[in-house]
Parts: C-alpha cells; structure tokens; sequence
C-alpha cells in the first residue's frame, strides 16, 4: 500500500515538475513544498528524484526542438549546420558559469538553503524583480537565437547562477537574464530551454552518482518510482513548453511574478508563522 501511495505522489510530482520547469516559477521550489506535506522517504532518494526527473523534462525540449538541435539534419545547407553548431557553442558556454559553480557549492547549497524559508523570500524576490523588469523592459533587439552572439550567452549563463538558489527557478533566471540582455520573450525563452539541456543533465548525473557512492544503487522500486517520474514529466513538459511559447507571443511574464509574490507570502504564513 505504501509504494501504490509513492507511486500516486510521483504521478502528482512528475507532473509539477513538467509543468513548472518551464514557467519562471521555479519546479524545485514546487516538489519540495508537496514533499513537506507528503514526504517521500528516504529523504536522501527526495533529494535525487527532485533532480532526476529532470530528465524528462529534458527529452521533451530535445523532442520538440530535434531538428534545430541537430547539425547533422539532412535538410539543412552548409550555412544551417553551422549556425546550429554555433548555437550548441552557445549553450554549452551559457551552462559553464552555473556548471562550475553547483559544483562547487552543491553540498552547501543542499544543506543550507533548501529551506521553506529562503524558498519563500527568493520567490517573492524575483517575483518582483519580473514585475519591475516587464515594466522597464526596453525594446527587445535580439529577436531570433541566431543573432544572440556568445557574450549574450555568457550573460544568460550568469544569471543562470542564481537558480542555485532554491526558489529562484531555473528558467525565471534565465529568461530575466535574457530579457535583460535584450533577447525577445520568445527568444529568451528558447535559449532557457536549450540551456537546460547540459544544466540539468550535469546536475542530474552529479545527484546519482553522490546517491551511490553514499547509499548504494537505487531499489528496484526507487528505480520504477524515477523511470515513472521522468516519464510523466516528459508528455507534461511537451504541453507545458508549446503553450508557454504561444503564451509569450501575445503576453508578458507579469503574471508569473505577481504567482510567485502570492505563492511566497502563503508559504511564510501555512510553513513558518505557522
């Protein structure tokens, strides 16, 4: 019966992770509150299932974004392989600054601020750090991911360095960095989700392999519990990525930050003061 229960809360978990992966909203922040009210143990195995499902999350943009990942694509000319190779530059040099810097400060960072606390404050931080942006944002001169140059990419991968913080959300800081940057939504959109690739690849590799050196190898029922997480995230994340793409063409991101204000203050008030 307790493994029926744990598979209901990956379902239920893999499908907050596919949805809010891709919104400024932070995924990370969302899967440890549902884990304070119905706790998945151990919590050494919370601590890499939060990760590890990533990975659907991951396929998805692979899948939906296949052929302008790929240089290899037969379709394209000279000039396209190229300009995709370029594109892989860019990613892979946007990831290093938070790559280097997770590494660093991984266990830091999971024993000191994965707290409801900090999750809060920084999730009405850049709540309001999207609000003023939106309101100040000039006139985006960066319109198509070609024309982001490699110290546009080096920017975006900085602000990705803030997502280290639990509650900052990956995506939200990418995507501020990009709109800081002067990248379009769409824009600062797409390359967040290129970024994610070798970022959570990276961080999801790491959170496994400090599992087994210090656990063992996962349980057979650890394993169905990750293949079932990360499959449920994948089919969500293809939704939640094509119907945040036609959200951003005719909105702005206002809404997510006036969320995360809304979210943070509950959470000070049911988890803290409470």
């Amino acid at each position: 019966m307790t493994f029926i229960f744990d598979l209901i809360k990956t379902i239920i978990m893999g499908f907050i992770q596919g949805v809010t992966e891709w919104l400024p909203i932070s995924s990370t922040a969302h899967l440890i509150i549902f884990n304070e009210v119905f706790p998945m143990l151990p919590e050494e195995f919370f601590e890499v299932f939060k990760v590890v499902i990533q990975f659907g999350s991951i396929l998805a943009v692979c899948a939906l974004y296949f052929k302008t990942l790929n240089p290899f694509d037969s379709s394209k000319n000279s000039k396209e392989r190229q300009d995709t190779i370029d594109l892989w530059i860019k990613v892979i040099i946007g990831a290093l600054p938070a790559a280097i810097i997770g590494l660093l400060l991984d266990d830091f960072i999971e024993s000191k601020l994965s707290h409801i606390f900090v999750i809060a404050v920084t999730l009405i931080a850049y709540g309001i750090v999207f609000i003023v942006v939106e309101r100040e944002m000039p006139s985006p001169s960066i319109k198509t991911t070609r024309q982001l140059d490699y110290k546009t990419a080096i920017k975006i991968g900085l602000f990705q360095c803030l997502a280290l913080i639990p509650g900052t959300s990956r995506s939200g800081a990418t995507i501020l960095g990009g709109l800081a940057t002067g990248c379009s939504r769409t824009v600062a959109s797409e390359f967040s989700f290129f970024l994610a690739i070798p970022t959570m690849l990276g961080a999801s590799g790491l959170k496994i392999l400090k599992y087994i050196l210090d656990s063992g190898f996962f349980s057979l029922g650890q394993l169905i519990l990750l293949l079932l997480g990360m499959a449920v995230s994948y089919v969500v994340s293809l939704v939640a990525i094509r119907k945040l793409l036609h959200y951003v063409r005719k909105h702005d991101f206002t809404i997510f930050g006036w969320y995360r204000i809304a979210l943070g203050i509950a959470i000070i008030f049911i988890f803290v003061i409470f």
